[in-house]
């Protein structure tokens, strides 16, 4: 019988001085490592111990290092880079081919930096962070570097035709900087410059115009946002005959406001706060979050519309509708060529492509590009401003990923690369069904599990979800997930619940704030179906989140432990009341809430993990991990929701990894140990080899 899963309001309104744990929050607290010391040791020695654990750990080391694994490229000035990690490069290498030697199966590289031969030499943690192009045919870049895998970084100027930092170029100490060229000499720049320059979620609020060989303290102002805004930026679009330079605003998750800089003149470009919008030579394009009234027309939420840029700077307000969703379809992304729009597109939670071309000016024509009709696509240009092709991702559950080279205008589709089995996927189906949530809503999610597993033949099952900051969650390839879940006898399943973006921005605002208990909800309708259908049973169905996922299941743990037999927490959000004083929690306020005004507190209160977790209830074990070195959500999180339910009498596994920041691991070694330790724990909890004995309390 389905149970209410409404929670029930709390007591009170905690205040810091209730908390018992906040000591957990002291990240690098002498007490609070100790205490995790002993929680790592325990949950090793649990786990580690199990005969499968050291197998599965090689595998999927394996896996990781695999040198037939799809080296994915970005294009700059006609070569493909690449970074890369194997066996002999833990920390990686970033090198570069060029697109002739790309075809081959065999490319020849050239490298352009040895990760693990600067940490060596610099004696520094360094995990690649990324990097800044100058566009188009520029011979420099700002590699991003983290200490640890963290969010903050250190950025310095790079040559490529030297492959050497350049030893007077422009530098920024570690921080969650914003940097973007605008010349050779000259970088839009966001960063700590001080007390007051960084927003209350730590991110830059000033933007700042840099010139070459000028120290940053006379970086020109050019842009102020407040303080409780999520953060500011300036770019510069370089396309030929179209340079032009903004300005952003962020004032949220989903509000901001863009200008279009023109000397010292900043021009507020008119488009609803919640809408996206950008450049196309001489288009705007506008993609909509909610309805739109103007012109004397109403353009429908999640529509992509186009119109001249200087038209509408002028006051036109006469768009084309590029993509107008439908009650099945989303628009899930938009690539550029150098004569074509390219759009992907969901439908039902699969991939399809359309492509809009526009000539001599005359309305956008559109046609539908004949690509695979399953799984998930991707697309990304290989050059925008010269070039009309484009790289093709396809996959799926049970295919390896495919990379193709396409060209706009066209459906001839060139292998490129094409990723290897890492489990045989032979004896697997995949299905896709719908559970109905406790509103009537229907919810769609995806089954992977082995052929002729028919109803009251109950399989160890994981169950993953989301459910948030408009997130899609597709099919995927992981060979990690079909070596270390599928081949161990496990069925897997993918959950579309609302808080995503699988169906547009409607599905994601449904389950905004107030509605928050909507996504918790889907999420065990899917549950409970999958126990209805007879696919699984409440002690062999355990769940899996992560960040906001691991909000999610930790919401319910607490208001379904009977329908659970296994709970996966990773790098979660947890303690509701606290969570926007923590590290980029603030940031956040605009998806959950704000913790301090009663109205908000009351109904976060009713769903918060950390709050609503009680003595004597009898919860399923879970296994908490998450990264001392994650600066975007507070490893006190996961700390004190482990120590209250240790303390409580619950049963717990915690494991915390000193490095990797909010991924979890900072190289191959590492995710494959903690993943070996995740499908060590699920397997043995849930019955997948059912020659083995559950794992026991340890508190």
């Amino acid at each position: 019988m389905q149970q209410d899963t409404q929670p029930q309001p709390a007591q009170h309104q905690p205040h810091d001085h209730d908390d018992p744990y906040l000591w957990l929050e002291e990240v690098d607290g002498e007490r609070a490592r100790a205490w995790v010391a002993e929680r790592n040791a325990a949950a090793e020695a649990e786990l580690e111990g199990r005969p499968g654990f050291a197998p599965l750990r090689t595998r999927l080391k394996a896996i990781l290092d695999s040198s037939e694994k799809i080296p994915y490229v970005g294009v700059h000035d006609g070569l493909c880079y690449n970074f890369w990690r194997d066996a002999n490069h833990a920390r990686g290498i970033w090198r570069r081919t060029t697109l002739e030697q790309y075809r081959q199966p065999a490319p020849q590289w050239e490298t352009v930096l040895d990760l693990d031969a600067l940490a060596r030499d610099e004696d520094e943690n360094w995990v690649w962070a990324g990097v800044a192009w100058l566009e188009p045919h520029g011979a420099r870049c700002l590699v991003s570097l983290s200490r640890g895998g963290g969010d903050a970084h250190v950025v310095r100027e790079f040559d490529l035709s030297a492959c050497a930092f350049v030893a007077d170029g422009f530098t920024l100490p570690e921080a969650k900087s914003d940097v973007s060229w605008i010349d050779r000499d000259t970088l839009y720049v966001g960063t700590d410059f001080g007390p007051g320059s960084l927003t209350e979620s730590g991110y830059p609020r000033i933007v700042k115009e840099w010139r070459r060989g000028t120290p940053l303290e006379q970086a020109i102002t050019v842009y102020e946002a407040a303080p409780d805004d999520l953060a500011a930026s300036g770019h510069q679009d370089n396309t030929p005959g179209w340079e032009r330079a903004f300005i952003q605003r962020q004032i949220d998750f989903y509000t901001s406001e863009l200008f279009l800089r023109r000397g010292e003149q900043l021009i507020k470009i008119d488009k609803p706060q919640d809408a996206n919008a950008f450049a196309l030579r001489d288009q705007i394009v506008i993609e909509l979050r909610s309805d739109w009234d103007i012109g004397g027309r109403t353009y429908p939420q999640a529509a992509l519309l186009a119109t001249g840029f200087d038209a509408f700077l002028d006051g036109g307000r006469d768009f084309e509708v590029l993509f107008a969703p439908t009650a099945a379809t989303s628009l899930d992304g938009v690539s550029v060529t150098k004569t074509a729009l390219l759009l992907t597109v969901l439908d039902n939670v699969k991939n399809r492509v359309v492509e809009l071309q526009r000539t001599n000016g005359q309305a956008w024509q559109r046609r539908d590009v004949d690509v695979p009709a399953f799984g998930a696509l991707g697309v990304a240009a290989l050059d925008s401003d010269n070039s009309d092709d484009y790289f093709l991702t396809v996959t799926d559950f049970l295919h390896p990923t495919t990379l193709y080279l396409m060209t706009a205008g066209g459906d001839t589709r060139t292998p490129l690369k094409s990723m290897p089995a890492f489990f045989d996927a032979a004896p697997y189906d995949v299905a896709q069904h719908t559970a109905v949530s406790g509103d009537g809503t229907p919810v769609p999610y995806f089954v992977v599990t082995r052929r002729g597993q028919g109803p009251g033949e109950p399989n160890p099952t994981l169950l993953y979800g989301y459910g948030g900051f408009e997130v899609s969650l597709k099919p995927f390839y992981s060979g990690m997930t079909g070596a270390a879940w599928l081949d161990q006898g496990g069925t897997y399943v993918l959950a579309n619940i609302r808080g995503g973006g699988e169906f547009g921005p409607r599905w994601h605002q449904a389950a905004l704030r107030q509605h928050r208990q909507r996504a918790f909800d889907d999420f065990i309708a899917v549950g409970e179906d999958l126990v209805r259908r007879g696919v699984t049973t409440p002690d062999k169905l355990g769940i899996m989140g992560g960040s906001n996922g691991g909000l999610l299941v930790g919401a319910a743990l607490t208001q379904r432990p009977d329908l659970f037999g296994a709970v996966v927490c990773q790098v979660p959000l947890l303690d509701m009341r606290r969570y926007h004083e923590l590290l980029a929690g603030a940031s956040w306020m605009g998806e959950y809430g704000d913790p301090d005004d009663p109205a908000d507190w009351e109904y976060l209160a009713r769903y918060s993990p950390y709050h609503n977790v009680r003595p004597g209830e009898r919860y399923p074990l879970v296994l908490f991990t998450t990264s001392t070195r994650d600066d975007r959500v507070h490893p006190g999180h996961a700390r004190k929701m482990a120590a209250r339910m240790l303390d409580q009498g619950h049963d717990v596994l915690y494991w915390e990894n000193t490095e990797g920041g909010h991924a979890g691991a900072a190289d191959n070694e590492q995710t494959a140990r903690m993943w070996a330790l995740t499908y060590t724990f699920l397997i043995e909890q849930l019955g997948a080899q059912t020659d083995r004995s559950p794992v026991q309390k340890v508190n």
